[in-house]
């Protein structure tokens, strides 16, 4: 898959420096990966999960959240955000989506 908007992550690891090494390998997996739908992406990342159209993924555990769009018959994953636990949690992330 091709990753768009990496940058958001590159910005968010450069801040939270122990986000780094997992954002990279969640990078370097989704890039290896030909996924057609969301059960696909499961096979992959077991805790991912579907939230209002977008992807959930927990980062280093349960310390951050990467929130991508999909768009499966293209091959690409759009980085919307990444957050920390507690930015997650406020929920902030769901009202900016278009």
């Amino acid at each position: 898959m091709q990753i768009i908007h990496w940058g958001r992550a590159r910005k968010f690891f450069q801040k939270h420096r122990s986000a780094e090494i997992p954002l990279k390998q969640w990078r370097a997996a989704v890039q290896a990966a030909d996924w057609q739908t969301f059960p696909d992406v499961r096979k992959t990342f077991s805790s991912a999960d579907w939230v209002d159209g977008q992807i959930v993924f927990d980062i280093k555990g349960n310390d951050f959240r990467l929130i991508a769009i999909a768009r499966f018959r293209r091959g690409r994953v759009y980085v919307r955000h990444v957050l920390t636990h507690e930015e997650y949690d406020r929920g902030d992330w769901k009202v900016k989506r278009r």
